[in-house]
């Protein structure tokens, strides 16, 4: 059975510069899957080539076995794929409800995408604020809210571009819980982010990059003692 996501040997240069160079990896559904990284190593342009905003120079993506490497995020929504980015991306003068619903009115269930909004906005425990406009809300919830939305179309694979940026501590424990439950339900989960302690604590597999290079994959527990790592990203020799 294939993986939900599989990235092989892809390359991608910007004039003469490498900003990746043969990355390889793989994002099982029911499995939390992380990308770590110093700044600049390039896991945002390798969530760019995966969700279809940039072409790579070499190398294949595939999605629950179908090669997608030339297809636009469009097709590859269709395949199942959702996203988050580094950058809040809300519409702002929309309410959190509706914000759901414009994501729900694009996925399979768009025939029923109100109940697909609610289900979501309870799911999160978000009933409180679904006629909150996003531009009212902070960081924090606006990650969260920006998450849901992603839920709204209903993907099988989801990638989550430093999604805890803004959170406090309660709101990431709430969001660490909410990863572990997606992958529980037999979501592939692949998330970039900068808070060690939750990476470490809900991911299956963690994947190191380093100048445009994965210089370490394995558990969290194997990550945390290699060496490269610890002084690729760590800071530490």
């Amino acid at each position: 059975m294939p993986s939900q996501l599989e990235v092989e040997d892809i390359s991608v240069a910007f004039g003469g510069h490498r900003a990746l160079d043969g990355v390889t990896l793989r994002a099982e559904r029911g499995h939390v899957t992380g990308l770590i990284g110093p700044n600049g190593a390039g896991k945002s342009t390798l969530f760019d080539v995966i969700s279809g905003l940039r072409k790579p120079s070499t190398g294949t993506v595939c999605l629950d076995g179908h090669d997608v490497t030339r297809a636009g995020p469009a097709r590859r929504a269709r395949h199942g794929l959702a996203r988050t980015f580094q950058r809040l991306e809300l519409f702002g003068r929309l309410s959190v409800r509706d914000n759901l619903l414009v994501a729900a009115e694009l996925g399979p269930e768009r025939r029923h995408a109100g109940r697909v909004a609610d289900e979501i906005i309870d799911r999160l425990d978000l009933a409180h604020l679904a006629d909150t406009t996003a531009d009212a809300l902070s960081t924090g919830i606006g990650r969260l809210v920006e998450v849901a939305r992603a839920l709204a179309v209903r993907p099988n694979l989801i990638l989550l571009d430093e999604p805890a940026a803004g959170q406090d501590a309660q709101e990431t424990e709430l969001f660490a819980a909410l990863l572990r439950a997606l992958a529980e339900d037999g979501t592939a989960v692949l998330l970039v982010e900068h808070d060690m302690e939750l990476v470490m604590n809900v991911c299956d597999e963690v994947y190191v990059l380093d100048l445009g290079r994965i210089i370490a994959s394995g558990p969290p527990d194997v990550i945390r003692r290699d060496e490269s790592v610890l002084a690729a990203y760590l800071g530490q020799s």
